[in-house]
């Protein structure tokens, strides 16, 4: 037995499995053609973030459009910063958005796939025995520097304005024989297990990034750690493990890894292992007092994917709006394939944005309304009180009272111009509860607006000449003649032209008729066609509604 092996078998007395076990364990995945596996590895520490959810559907577009597979891995190894109902969030977020996975975590406690477990804590049998395996190689090694002399190591370095790191003459560990090292070992001392590393900084290999393109990067010389003294591995060790094993064939994730990428090229090297190839994207940037910065869970609430189901935007919307991040020609795609779902969208990685992509939530909201519009009143009133359920018991009560009116309020304009007045759920108390008497009223704060809009009696008498005229039976066209007729009448243009032409002729013009009324009947100076809004309130609304007004006046 060499010093090496002995060394292994008094740091794992335990672990008796391979590399051959490991690899008759996880065979090799049978792809066809160019089909790619990937692969959504979150740490379940507290929420999903925006730039999460973007990883994952570009990770999740790579796979399925190239008829590979996408995989959910809960990389759960840092139990300090776990939060107790994270993968919950991650789970649920994943199928709110629509991005299929075809193995791992499914729902709490449950999973599909051959390549499991899909959580990093329960694989540390694993990782135990490709350390055991380094070890034995002599590419890793137990380090035995207690916190105190490392920050001492660091202190020095510092003092030197030398590259820090555990690495060449200041890994001390490094040097150690065998003997001294099983001699520590034997004492009890407690020790991490690090990478031997053999490469060289001044040395640059290249790197072909599936995002970046060909680059060009210094070689690892860390010696990083790969076990800690817990028995749980590094991101380091464990992602490459997990991915071998796992065949993941393509690897997206944060370009804050990429300066890492030597070193995990090292230790894919170091099992010899074919790597996955790696692409790294830029963070989604806001603009903060005129410059730009990564968009940041601590500071900024749309960070958190839950910021959008609290306002309510529908989930196929902030997914468009993520894909026209993340390929510009998303947004030209849609208004050529306008019912067409995105999975059928070409996705290209090669379109990506290198320098990150800028949130703008004025775009999000476009389109939005773009997708909302494209929904049927069926759907559009479901998703309104599925919402309304979780966020708005009290307006969940009003707008399901009666479905029927419910749902014409939601259908007007629908078939005709596609109302676009609805960003997310949250808008629709304030865009329809006019429509239902619990919440109209009609009082002085209307009355003013009337009044700032036209002088003297001319407010009583528009709504006199109107009840004198309005039938609702009148469509459109002949409801709107007859608003003129009450326009000419009191000395205001019938047309706005007209009243352009000549403004010194007129008191005003047809719409300031029109602004009355809507006041009087909606209490807002912006809303859908009032045509269709007199149509939907029927009758006996629009008199009692024109009565209260004019009372007031």
């Amino acid at each position: 037995m060499n010093d090496h092996i002995a060394l292994a078998e008094a740091l794992f007395p335990d672990v008796s499995q391979t590399l051959g076990d490991l690899t008759a364990r996880y065979p090799g995945r049978t792809l066809v053609g160019d089909a790619r596996v990937t692969r959504f590895a979150p740490s379940p520490t507290g929420f999903m973030h925006l730039g999460s959810l973007l990883t994952s559907l570009i990770s999740e577009r790579v796979a399925h459009l190239s008829g590979g597979v996408f995989y959910l891995r809960i990389e759960d190894t840092d139990k300090k910063r776990e939060v107790e109902g994270t993968i919950d969030i991650i789970v649920n977020s994943l199928r709110t958005y629509h991005i299929p996975i075809d193995e791992g975590e499914v729902e709490q406690g449950k999973e599909v796939g051959a390549y499991g477990p899909y959580k990093q804590s329960e694989r540390l049998d694993m990782y135990r025995a490709c350390v055991k395996h380094l070890v034995e190689t002599g590419r890793a090694y137990p380090c035995f520097c207690t916190t105190e002399e490392l920050s001492a190591l660091s202190a020095q370095q510092e003092e030197q304005k030398i590259r820090p790191g555990y690495r060449g003459k200041w890994a001390t560990c490094r040097t150690k024989s065998v003997e001294e090292a099983l001699a520590l070992v034997h004492a009890g001392t407690p020790y991490v297990l690090r990478l031997r590393s053999e490469g060289n900084f001044d040395h640059k290999i290249p790197v072909l990034d599936l995002i970046k393109g060909q680059l060009s990067l210094s070689e690892n010389d860390l010696d990083v750690v790969l076990l800690k003294s817990d028995n749980y591995p590094t991101y380091h060790l464990a992602h490459v493990v997990d991915d071998h094993f796992m065949g993941t064939t393509d690897v997206i994730r944060g370009d804050e890894w990429l300066s890492s990428t030597p070193l995990h090229m090292e230790l894919w090297n170091a099992f010899g292992w074919s790597a996955a190839r790696y692409g790294h994207m830029a963070p989604i940037q806001k603009i903060d007092e005129g410059s730009r910065r990564k968009l940041s869970k601590r500071k900024d609430p749309e960070a958190n994917l839950a910021y959008y189901e609290e306002k309510g935007y529908p989930p196929e919307a902030v997914i468009e709006y993520l894909l026209n991040l993340a390929n510009s020609s998303f947004e030209d795609w849609r208004k050529e394939h306008v019912t067409d779902s995105v999975a059928t969208f070409p996705f290209s990685l090669k379109k990506l944005n290198n320098s990150g992509a800028l949130f703008d939530e004025v775009k999000l909201e476009s389109v939005s309304k773009e997708v909302i519009a494209r929904m049927s009143t069926d759907e559009t009133y479901e998703r309104i009180v599925a919402w309304l359920t979780r966020h708005d018991s009290a307006f969940y009560t009003i707008i399901t009272s009666d479905p029927v009116y419910t749902k014409k309020i939601l259908s007007i304009e629908k078939d005709t111009t596609k109302r676009k007045d609805i960003r997310y759920w949250s808008d629709v108390r304030g865009e329809t509860t006019y429509f239902f008497d619990v919440c109209f009223v009609t009082d002085e704060t209307l009355v003013d607006m009337v009044r700032q809009l036209v002088a003297g009696d001319d407010a009583k008498k528009i709504l006199d000449l109107f009840v004198e005229t309005y039938n609702p039976i009148d469509d459109r066209e002949l409801w709107f003649a007859k608003v003129k007729q009450i326009a000419s009448a009191l000395g205001y243009a019938e047309g706005v032209k007209e009243y352009k032409k000549d403004p010194t002729s007129y008191k005003g013009h047809v719409g300031t008729i029109s602004q009355v009324l809507r006041i009087a009947m909606t209490g807002k100076t912006n809303t859908p066609d009032l045509h269709d809004i007199m149509s939907v309130l029927g009758s006996e609304r629009v008199h009692a509604r024109i009565a209260e007004m004019r009372a007031l006046l």
